[in-house]
């Protein structure tokens, strides 16, 4: 490392404990931008990472607004003519706390105690991903006051509907496209192989969702005035959801499993480097006793990216705490589909649909509601300066070398600037772990990957400088 990096690093090692405070100060701000959530909270939010990002060194800092939906932030620093520009994204949006009773402390009160890897700060939020938004700034400040400079060009575009899907994206790119020119796209939202090991991901799985309304009375009524005739709106909702995997646990509808492109000699190779333990693997999820693995492909991780799953995500006939003897009314759920690229996602939204009108029993009537087409998947190649660069980076950055993994979820915003930016390579890291529980209770960052992951991008946009041909007439 030349003097003028170690500079920079020292910079940011002796900056660190105010970006975990500046995370701290974000993790507060209970941004979820799910409905019947304030909206105000996710508007505060994004002033709150304005703020911010000004304090930090970007240049023309502003919130940019898509009506109808939450804020997106945007900020920049483009002196360096000749170099690469770099569109560095996180999302500033968080997912609703879930079961506040389940918490060891309370989800939007940043809390450090020991866990799997060391130090963690638990709160919702910490590593999905407010953490994102602090490796760029604090990558961005640690620059400015070593050297007065970047090595690189960079936009910042910070989100504020990821976790509902990114529905307005479109809608954004459209009409803020001309700020977004940049050669690499870097997205801080994705996962490590396991703590103190990076991972660079290089495929996502998109998402198909249905909620599913089975009706069968305008009421509901006493079940042992009625019961025997009546037929259960809850058991013929349990009954069409049990068609959709078989006793394997893999989806049961043949025109969907008909659209998943087959694995690649490359992709079975590179997935076999990845180590696995089945008893570590349970552990990691919470698995209890005794349940079995559903396994498909030739390696149990290739399933969680590189095939498609399916989940009820939620269920409800009536309240857990007030279960009358009663025969519903109605029963409802929320059925999603995770997709692989090469997947379209209304072909496999309307097999969904299609599957559930034709499944109801007993003439009952069925409603089926969706919030638009879905979202696809993604993949790419690994392979040019930019990849180079991110692999190197991440090396020094942990002392490991990093893996290539698949990600089972979804970021919606990644093909669609893929696509906008014509092709240009896009670096997914991140600081989740199998430990983080992302989208659950008790969601933690592990604070030493979290200090490794900024000292690996402040070497990426170095190396990113040194890697990437000059662009000509690029500001």
């Amino acid at each position: 490392m030349t003097p003028h990096l170690e500079s920079v690093v020292a910079e940011l090692e002796k900056n660190f404990p105010q970006t975990l405070k500046r995370l701290e100060n974000l993790v507060r701000i209970p941004s979820v931008s799910f409905p019947n959530f304030p909206a105000s909270e996710v508007t505060r939010s994004a002033e709150a990472v304005a703020a911010l990002m000004k304090e930090t060194g970007l240049e023309n800092v502003e919130i940019l607004k898509i009506e109808g939906t939450h804020p997106y932030v945007y900020g920049e620093w483009v002196k360096k003519p000749g170099a690469p520009t770099l569109l560095l994204y996180a999302h500033h949006d968080v997912q609703p706390p879930g079961r506040e009773e389940l918490w060891e402390s309370p989800p939007f009160e940043p809390t450090y105690r020991q866990g799997p890897g060391g130090e963690r700060m638990y709160a919702r939020g910490t590593a999905d991903d407010k953490a994102g938004i602090l490796i760029h700034t604090a990558t961005i400040e640690a620059f400015l006051k070593a050297t007065g400079e970047l090595p690189v060009n960079v936009k910042v575009v910070i989100e504020g509907e990821e976790e509902i899907g990114s529905t307005h994206l479109l809608e954004f790119l459209k009409k803020y496209r001309t700020k977004l020119d940049a050669d690499v796209l870097c997205l801080t939202d994705t996962t490590n192989f396991d703590c103190g090991i990076p991972a660079l991901t290089v495929a996502l799985r998109g998402l198909v969702a249905v909620e599913v309304e089975v009706r069968a009375l305008t009421k509901a009524i006493h079940s042992g005035m009625w019961g025997g005739p009546v037929p259960d709106p809850a058991m013929a909702l349990s009954k069409m959801l049990a068609t959709l995997i078989d006793e394997n646990g893999h989806i049961n509808l043949p025109e969907v499993n008909a659209m998943v492109p087959p694995l690649t000699k490359e992709e079975e190779q590179e997935a076999m480097r990845l180590p696995f333990d089945e008893k570590t693997f349970r552990e990691q999820c919470g698995m209890v006793e005794g349940a079995h693995l559903h396994r498909e492909g030739p390696h149990p991780l290739l399933q969680l990216w590189r095939f498609p799953s399916l989940t009820v995500n939620a269920l409800q006939a009536s309240s857990r705490k007030q279960a009358g003897n009663i025969i519903n009314d109605t029963a409802w759920a929320k059925v999603s589909i995770r997709i692989v690229d090469g997947m379209d996602p209304r072909a496999v939204m309307k097999v969904l649909k299609d599957h559930l009108q034709k499944t109801v029993p007993w003439g009952l009537e069925v409603t089926l509601h969706s919030e638009g087409d879905g979202s696809a998947g993604w993949s790419t190649k690994p392979r040019g300066p930019a990849f180079d660069a991110a692999r190197e980076s991440m090396k020094q950055g942990y002392g490991v070398e990093p893996f290539l993994i698949g990600c089972g979820g979804t970021i919606p915003f990644v093909r669609p600037f893929e696509e906008a930016l014509g092709g240009a390579p896009a670096l997914l890291i991140g600081v989740e772990d199998p430990y983080t529980n992302a989208h659950g209770e008790n969601e933690s960052l592990l604070v030493s990957d979290f200090k490794k992951a900024c000292k690996s991008h402040v070497l990426l946009f170095q190396y990113l400088n040194e890697k990437m041909a000059p662009k000509s007439g690029q500001k």
